[in-house]
């Protein structure tokens, strides 16, 4: 196998972790419900979800095309019952904030700034779930095993975007790879904890 057929392998594989990834979280709020889950991440996910589908066209790569258009509709329906319409002014900041990032820094400098401003934006866009996990104990919301899986995709698309030369991407998902990690890590931290309660109450009960 030529590297790079083993590039475009490992692009398909990406695609498919992210499915996993995200029906796990899919299927865990469904179950638990969405104690500990951000409204702003996943209204950035939609938003930069969208970019991506963009981003892939123009770089002839049907590997980024149809890795974001498959998350999607499981995104969304993640994202229903997160509720938005309750807080507007999130999605509205997150809006604010996608164009600051992203679609400014495109009609700029190129798809080139703009996916590295989309990088920016990708380990940012980390950073509520890592705020909400660090001020709640209770995260029975958040999938850890979706945030690990999620850190396994980032290794894979950048395996496949070296093989693409697409080094503006392989930036930017290589820093939001590092950010899953922390969030799952974090995640399964506060996870433990919530066992180790549930063993005292047992006890003392």
């Amino acid at each position: 196998m030529s590297f790079h057929s083993f590039t475009v392998s490992m692009g398909w594989l990406a695609v498919l972790s992210g499915v996993v990834a995200t029906y796990a979280q899919l299927r865990r709020v469904r179950t638990l419900g969405v104690e500990g889950v951000s409204l702003a991440t996943w209204v950035l996910f939609v938003y930069m979800g969208c970019f991506w589908i963009t981003y892939g066209f123009v770089a002839h790569s049907w590997e980024v095309v149809f890795g974001s258009l498959m998350i999607l509709p499981m995104q969304l329906a993640i994202l229903f019952r997160l509720a938005p319409w309750r807080r507007w002014a999130v999605p509205a900041r997150a809006m604010a904030y996608f164009i600051a990032c992203c679609v400014l820094p495109t009609l700029l400098w190129g798809w080139a700034g703009g996916v590295f401003g989309t990088g920016v934006a990708m380990t940012i866009t980390r950073a509520p779930q890592l705020i909400e996990l660090v001020r709640h104990d209770d995260a029975s919301g958040v999938s850890a095993a979706s945030w690990f899986v999620g850190a396994f995709g980032c290794t894979m698309w950048v395996t496949y975007y070296v093989g693409a030369h697409l080094w503006a991407a392989l930036t930017a998902t290589a820093f939001a790879g590092l950010a899953n990690l922390a969030i799952a890590l974090l995640a399964t931290w506060r996870h433990a904890q919530a066992r180790q309660r549930l063993v005292v109450a047992e006890v003392f009960a």
